[in-house]
């Protein structure tokens, strides 16, 4: 029978697990439940092919518990039924240990149903997730349960595991190969992080190796192209990339702007791309250059006019331009001060000066009074604009930049 070669290379210890030495190494925190024998509940987190389901299984055998596993993405309360049938019985004399692939998959009724087993011990919980457990799992699981993150293992770990498999797939060949060392760091830079996807390169290269005996780098480029992203527009890495992105433009770090653009581009985002550049143009950049939105806008039109790939260069033109921008957020924090006044029901009513002019007539104890601002010297005159209740409120304080102190100059001349 078939075995794919990730499944073949799979560690049977801890020691075999590339990657994860902030868990994993000598005094880390999952070694160290790993040795002592008893496990508790556990949510695995991180990225595909980190290791999530080989340390589980590693945890599972050094318990006396019966393992099940179940993967979330088809499975349901039916099948937690008959696990939950299997308690006190011979069949589990210890109890279960239950494996829960794609956690995120159930919705909060199924993961309830765990609840009652979780907490009085009879079946303990590891589950996975590619997503944030904090937004896709259920409170109540969470509270019960340590949540270890798994981070993309570093090129360096990943080698280590592509030359282990290089040795298992040449003993499948009749014929034994050479893979040349820079097709082996190709592969181990290109897959981002993601082992088994390392492993399906090397498994495609060798059961397809030329007559030459050798795998080239151009081979191992020909299995590798855009391996490396992983982008879920639904997922963390989605919105890490675009936050990456919008807070490297508010840093004035134009390298790191372009780079996060080059992710998001490559994947074909064009328009989350251009929401997260159009609002750091008033967000960031704000009235420290009020130039910039116009200039944005243009480049964005551009960019969505033209499509991609060509669109890369308005827009990389746009992140160059907000990154060396002088920088100010006041009118995003005058305005969030004035939403949170309205939403806290600090509201009062409008002055009568600025009511609309028809409210004038019968029934009312005084004429509007408004005074027009253009009928004055420097086109301003002393009013009332907000409510009574709010009268001495400030939302918005000029910025220190050359263009926000000019107008500051400008109306304390005038208001004197």
């Amino acid at each position: 029978m078939y075995q794919p070669l990730a499944d073949e290379i799979r560690p049977q210890s801890l020691d075999d697990v590339v990657g994860q030495k902030h868990i994993l190494g000598p005094g880390g925190m999952l070694r160290r439940i790993a040795e002592s024998g008893t496990i508790p509940n556990m949510i695995f987190y991180g990225p595909p092919g980190t290791g999530k389901t080989s340390v589980a299984r590693i945890l599972a055998e050094r318990t006396n518990r019966t393992l099940r596993r179940l993967n979330a993405t088809t499975a349901g309360i039916a099948d937690i039924k008959r696990i939950i049938d299997e308690l006190d019985t011979f069949l589990t004399p210890g109890g279960v240990l239950l494996y829960l692939d794609e956690i995120q998959y159930f919705n909060k009724k199924q993961q309830q149903s765990l609840l009652e087993f979780i907490e009085d011990g009879r079946i303990t919980l590891i589950a996975s997730t590619t997503e944030n457990p904090y937004f896709c799992v259920f409170g109540a699981v969470l509270s019960r349960s340590t949540v270890f993150e798994f981070k993309p293992v570093a090129p360096d770990e990943v080698k280590k595991a592509v030359l282990r498999a290089a040795v298992i797939a040449n003993t499948r060949r009749a014929d034994p190969v050479r893979i040349e060392d820079e097709a082996i760091d190709r592969i181990a830079t290109a897959c981002g992080g993601d082992v088994r996807k390392a492993m399906n390169a090397v498994e495609l290269l060798f059961s397809t190796a030329a007559d030459s005996g050798v795998i080239t780098l151009g081979d191992a480029a020909a299995v590798t192209q855009k391996s490396a992203m992983r982008y879920d527009k639904d997922g963390d890495e989605h919105f890490d990339i675009l936050s990456a992105l919008m807070k490297s433009l508010r840093g004035s770090d134009p390298d790191a702007a372009l780079h996060y653009l080059a992710r998001v581009l490559e994947t074909g985002d064009l328009i989350g791309a251009c929401r997260r550049i159009l609002c750091s143009a008033s967000e960031d950049i704000g009235l420290a250059w009020p130039q910039a939105v116009p200039v944005v806008k243009a480049c964005v039109d551009s960019a969505m006019q033209l499509g991609l790939p060509e669109a890369r260069l308005p827009l990389a033109e746009a992140c160059i331009f907000l990154a060396t921008c002088p920088k100010s957020n006041t009118a995003c924090m005058a305005i969030d001060a004035a939403l949170s006044d309205v939403r806290a029901g600090r509201i009062g009513s409008i002055p009568r000066e600025l009511q609309n002019v028809h409210a004038d007539g019968a029934g009312f104890e005084r004429e509007q009074g408004y005074l027009y601002p253009h009928d004055f010297p420097n086109r301003w005159v002393k009013q009332q604009y907000l409510p009574d209740e709010l009268k001495n409120a400030r939302y918005y304080e000029y910025g220190d930049n050359k263009t926000e102190q000019a107008a500051k100059a400008y109306w304390e001349k005038i208001k004197k």
